[in-house]
Formats: structure tokens, C-alpha cells, sequence
């Protein structure tokens, strides 16, 4: 069994050896649902869902350097 702690943020680290088992990367989509009082969480491919497919290529018109510069908030 593999343990991992959840921050004041809701942030957890998922454990090296299960993203390895699990094929999952830096940037890769991630599902959660509930099944009784399990939490699942699943990875999946954004390329073979259409919905997510869109929202990506509509994420995408904000994601260029100069869009970084004009939404940060260092002065």
C-alpha cells in the first residue's frame, strides 16, 4: 500500500510507482468519481474525448508566453 497526504489545498502527491504503473505523466487528464467509499481516479486521453478535445483547443488560444506576461501578477 502506497500513502500519500492531502495539503490545506487539496493537493496530494500520487506515489512515483503508481503514475509508472498507471502510464501517467506530467500534464496527462485525470477523472474522479466515487464508488462507495472509494475514491477512483482514472487517466484518460483527451484526443479520444470530443468535449475535451474542444475545451483543450480553446485552452490553447490563451497558453503563449505573451499571455503569461499579460496575466501575471508580478510588477
Amino acid at each position: 500500500m502506497h500513502v500519500s497526504r492531502i495539503t490545506a489545498k487539496g493537493q496530494t502527491t500520487i506515489p512515483a510507482f503508481i503514475r509508472k504503473a498507471a502510464h501517467m505523466n506530467a500534464g496527462d487528464t485525470l477523472t474522479f468519481s466515487i464508488k462507495g467509499d472509494h475514491v477512483i481516479v482514472r487517466k484518460i486521453n483527451s484526443s479520444e474525448d470530443e468535449y475535451l478535445k474542444g475545451v483543450e483547443e480553446i485552452l490553447n488560444e490563451w497558453s503563449s508566453p505573451e499571455d503569461d506576461e499579460a496575466w501575471s501578477t508580478d510588477s
